[in-house]
């Protein structure tokens, strides 16, 4: 069975991801479709508008055939570390063909040849990027401005700035150095542009504009397909989604409540703890907190991140480790027939734990690893940071139905027609 995999989102499932994942299907002349979809928090710093399972229902609602949870820290990740997440899942997995990506240029050869000179030229490159970040520059004008001189004809410094061709670039540069055999496709993204917050060709929104309009008390039926907008109005109707006045709250409490604890935590770094406690004593909403840290240099991106670190308690050591490590094991949150197909037959070829019943879980990763092993001891740490997103989420809903706040133990793996 030939796979194509898709390294997602889904904040929510929309027209664009249909459009990208019946294309994939047909550029990868794949039969199935394997989607590595961030949890409960987002690659920009964002908790998810409804929880990991709903997500994996809408996707397999709308033919997805196997969706497997991108592990923390990478789901809330800047974009390298969020690729290599996304393409170290994949490979674990096995037996996956290709991957396909949305691009803003739609063609792969270019850039390839720029995936090709960041890996080649890597420490000249980490070592300008300094260079221009201690000028004032953030991260991604750094990265714009050293590639500029150097860039393929067909892909100019603007090109290079777009957010789809970021995360092309990440996933291509990641296919090379892991060695990976997955080969890489891009399709053009048409419609809305990441950003944007109207609706372009074919009734394709952004989902940024899409949860904009959803805040609004807008509809947005025409812009997502039945099947997965069924199920995302039964979570909204119940008041199952995200709060960011629950959120801001919480945030505020946590950052008040241990100030000396800040400088440990997670992207807290060059006294952004002080500017921090200033802002959140008289912040009113999560807007004023971000706007007050934001400076030149920070992009709104990495405060949210470090956001996210604060609420989760992730400290510095635990997310150079992880990250530095991999992947330890993966959570299987969805599947159609083909997608147990296709596991039964890349069974031999994984080379991670596929976590399906997390009542067994330490079972299985000692079973995996070995007792007192360097790898059990970083999977126990994916898996406390892990639990601990799902029951924190549950703490940012509208409105909590109630029952046992650690959902992995409980939750089944949702299954549906792909």
């Amino acid at each position: 069975m030939r796979s194509v995999g898709l390294i997602t989102e889904y904040n929510p499932f929309h027209n664009g991801h249909l459009y990208h994942l019946r294309e994939s299907l047909k550029m990868a002349d794949a039969e199935v479709s394997v989607a590595v979809m961030s949890g409960h928090f987002l690659q920009r710093g964002e908790p998810a508008l409804v929880d990991k399972w709903r997500r994996a229902e809408m996707a397999l609602a709308a033919g997805v055939d196997l969706v497997v949870e991108l592990p923390l820290p990478w789901a809330c990740s800047s974009a390298p570390d969020f690729a290599r997440g996304g393409v170290q899942a994949l490979e674990a997995l096995g037996e996956i063909a290709g991957l396909c990506f949305g691009s803003e240029t739609g063609e792969l050869s270019p850039l390839q040849q720029c995936a090709e000179t960041l890996v080649t030229q890597a420490d000249e490159i980490t070592r300008q990027t300094s260079r221009l970040l201690r000028d004032g520059l953030n991260y991604p004008q750094a990265r714009a401005k050293l590639l500029a001189e150097s860039l393929p004809e067909r892909l100019d410094a603007k090109a290079l700035a777009a957010p789809n061709n970021i995360l092309g670039l990440e996933y291509l540069q990641a296919l090379l150095q892991t060695g990976s055999s997955i080969k890489p496709l891009t399709i053009q993204r048409i419609g809305a542009g990441y950003h944007d917050t109207g609706i372009g060709v074919q009734n394709i929104a952004s989902a940024t504009g899409i949860r904009k309009m959803l805040s609004a008390m807008q509809s947005v039926d025409r812009l997502i397909p039945v099947a997965a907008m069924k199920r995302l109005q039964a979570a909204l109707d119940k008041g199952q989604c995200f709060s960011v006045e629950r959120y801001t709250d919480l945030l505020l409490a946590l950052i008040l409540r241990d100030p000396d604890g800040l400088p440990a935590c997670w992207l807290v770094d060059n006294g952004i703890e002080n500017r921090l406690l200033a802002v959140a004593d008289q912040a009113v909403d999560l807007e004023g907190l971000i706007s007050g840290i934001k400076t030149r240099q920070l992009t709104r991106t990495r405060i949210q991140r470090l956001l996210v670190a604060v609420l989760l308690g992730i400290k510095k050591p635990q997310a150079a480790e992880l990250l530095a490590a991999g992947p330890q094991y993966l959570h299987l949150l969805g599947l159609s027939e083909k997608g147990a197909q296709f596991l039964a037959r890349s069974r031999k070829q994984r080379s991670l734990p596929l976590v399906q019943n997390f009542s067994r879980v330490h079972a299985q990763l000692k079973r995996f690893y070995g007792t007192g092993s360097e790898e059990h001891r970083l999977s126990l740490q994916q898996l406390d940071l892990e639990l601990r997103a799902t029951k924190l989420y549950t703490l940012l809903l509208k409105n909590w139905p109630g029952g046992m706040r650690n959902r992995d133990f409980f939750v089944e793996v949702r299954t549906g027609a792909g």
